[in-house]
């Protein structure tokens, strides 16, 4: 069985090592161009093009992979049976979804229909969701609108943010793609249509969304800040420039504060520091002032001189 992998991001990485460590045929590995990056803007290659040249397997990167010309060059030097799309970041086409024998499948990291879309670990952190999980499905010229072959659940935790709880659901994605891959034959796996009436959005994120209104409940700050990291990061206006809030906890028990949000209520010094919230309180733990390195809280705090009683950022 002839195998063509999609991919780019580093969610995509477990599923295509799995495949190349059980030996499956792996045609060539698909990724988006390689793009600028870091202050100096040189190119750098996606976390899948990287990791597919370190296997010896051969790569290819289409500006679009819709174009007539590399679709055509994929049916005739290629003709593949099977496509496999994980974090890859282009709409395929019908003429591609059409080629495998036994069609296209996605590893999706969300129970489908909930959180469609682009960033739906991120969403499902924000949205104060319990669980998620990876669908495995057919894929069809809708967005994450193909039906179901399989889909297995994990818990959200506390501590989770959206970088490791994709670690998670990389990992989880690769072992149910091999268990799928093992079962028998492609021919026979189980269909489920989705139902249009649980579908939840997950568009992907835009810059100001990590803009924290301190008048929110604790928990949505606190899941605000789990969800958009390390992009966009959650930050706050503060002496006219970024501060980037990259960690944060609840407090044990619920505190009874009476001060304007935004305010800070005291320093904790193994801790962090206590920020007054709509409904109480968050501690904060790490921060990352504008062209400087991440730091803890109170040692920002005591850097720039800040006590109990001064605000955090601009009143909303």
């Amino acid at each position: 069985m002839r195998i063509v992998f999609m991919g780019t991001d580093r969610f995509a990485v477990p599923s295509l090592k799995m495949l190349s460590d059980s030996k499956f045929d792996i045609a060539c590995v698909i990724t988006q161009p390689d793009h600028p990056k870091g202050r100096g803007l040189k190119l750098a290659f996606s976390p899948v093009k990287e990791a597919a040249l370190n296997m010896g397997l051969i790569v290819y990167q289409p500006q679009k992979i819709r174009d007539i010309e590399f679709v055509a060059k994929l049916q005739n030097d290629i003709s593949p049976d099977l496509i496999i799309v994980s974090a890859f970041g282009q709409i395929l086409s019908k003429a591609l979804l059409d080629m495998p024998v036994y069609g296209c499948i996605n590893l999706h990291p969300s129970l489908l229909p909930k959180y469609r879309g682009a960033a739906p670990i991120q969403r499902a952190i924000m949205n104060g969701e319990s669980e998620t999980g990876v669908t495995i499905m057919f894929m069809d010229e809708g967005e994450d609108t193909g039906d179901i072959i399989v889909q297995e659940s994990i818990e959200i935790r506390s501590g989770d943010n959206a970088e490791s709880l994709s670690a998670k659901l990389a990992d989880l994605s690769a072992k149910m793609l091999f268990d799928l891959l093992n079962r028998g034959s492609l021919e026979t796996l189980p269909r489920q249509a989705q139902d249009p009436d649980k579908v939840i959005y997950a568009p992907k994120l835009s810059k100001d969304e990590g803009l924290i209104d301190w008048s929110k409940s604790s928990l949505e700050i606190h899941n605000l800040i789990r969800g958009t990291l390390p992009w966009p990061g959650a930050y706050i206006d503060f002496d006219d420039k970024m501060l980037k809030i990259w960690e944060s906890k609840l407090p044990d028990k619920k505190e009874n504060i009476i001060a304007n949000a935004g305010t800070i209520i005291k320093i904790i010094p193994d801790s962090g520091i206590m920020v007054a919230t709509g409904d109480g309180a968050i501690i904060i733990t790490v921060v990352q002032p504008t062209n400087k390195s991440k730091m803890k809280a109170k040692d920002f705090v005591n850097g720039y001189r800040l006590k109990p009683g001064d605000r955090l950022g601009k009143q909303f």
